[in-house]
């Protein structure tokens, strides 16, 4: 009688979790829809220079990260933890911080749509990589994970990963509109060469707020390597590639305070650390696989 009352509590836990997963990975298949809505809607206004694309993907967009943000709780409530362990995870979380940065950002102008075109498409990539090539199944905390440090050290790195897409974002815009601004070819954007030097200075002030963050991102990390693995810095690819990350930052910020540097060069500065950042989350991850290259941070693949 007893076993069988401790079956059916176990067959009860297991038709929770599986309705749960269930729930999540539709809700998160909605997620990823919406992202590809918006990212078309922000194309469009790029193709066609219409105002009325921009102001529906932007409000698409808000929309799917509310959305987003309600999957990020149900997969906090289901895992019973912050739901940044495994790679599936943290994918969802660099869509959603991106998107977020991005329109809590792009609240500082009007009519200006074109920046979310790439923030949009990643945070689509993102979903769609975590949806079709991850594992959706909530793994308990591995033990190098039971930190004090993990939450700290992630939350402070992907938060510096949003700054810097948006970031990024801007650069490119910039760096591909101010050339046809200069001839006239480029109206219909809600940009203007008055514009294009605001936007840098919001570029690099991102940048400005987000390397901090990515120092004590690696400081923290630093402190939960030595508290997991009995040393501080073993220069396993993903340490050695967010020290590239954070150097060529560190060059772009020291750029910017050089006049004949401030303007092209530092811009290439910018996008140089955005891939590198990008190969630092996902690129390290793929090379070590890919080369047998020992990694301590494999868990994360």
């Amino acid at each position: 009688m007893l076993k069988s009352a401790s079956m059916s509590s176990y067959d009860l836990i297991l038709s929770r979790d599986s309705y749960l997963l269930g729930l999540e990975l539709r809700l998160y298949w909605s997620v990823a829809f919406l992202y590809g809505l918006s990212l078309l809607f922000f194309i469009s206004h790029a193709i066609t220079r219409g105002d009325t694309a921009g102001k529906t993907g932007q409000t698409t967009l808000l929309v799917t990260v509310t959305a987003h943000i309600a999957l990020i709780v149900l997969r906090t409530f289901e895992a019973g933890r912050a739901p940044f362990q495994t790679l599936y995870e943290t994918l969802s979380w660099f869509a959603c911080s991106s998107s977020l940065t991005y329109l809590y950002v792009s609240r500082r102008w009007r009519s200006v749509y074109l920046p979310a075109t790439l923030v949009a498409g990643l945070s689509l990539g993102a979903c769609l990589y975590a949806l079709l090539s991850r594992s959706p199944a909530v793994e308990p905390l591995s033990p190098p994970l039971q930190s004090y440090w993990f939450e700290w050290h992630v939350i402070l790195a992907f938060f510096s990963y949003a700054v810097f897409v948006v970031s990024a974002a801007i650069e490119l815009t910039c760096l591909i509109i101010k050339p046809l601004l200069s001839r006239g070819a480029a109206r219909g954007y809600g940009l203007t060469l008055d514009a294009i030097d605001g936007l840098h200075t919001t570029a690099y002030r991102l940048v400005l707020f987000g390397y901090p963050l990515l120092t004590f991102a690696i400081f923290s990390g630093a402190a939960w390597a030595n508290e997991a693995w009995g040393r501080y810095w073993s220069w396993d690819p993903k340490e050695t590639w967010s020290l590239i990350t954070w150097t060529v930052f560190t060059i772009y910020l020291h750029s910017k305070a050089i006049p004949g540097l401030k303007g092209l060069p530092a811009s290439l500065f910018n996008i140089l650390g955005f891939v590198c950042m990008m190969m630092t989350f996902l690129g390290v991850n793929w090379l070590a696989k890919l080369l047998g290259i020992p990694s301590l941070h494999v868990y994360a693949v």
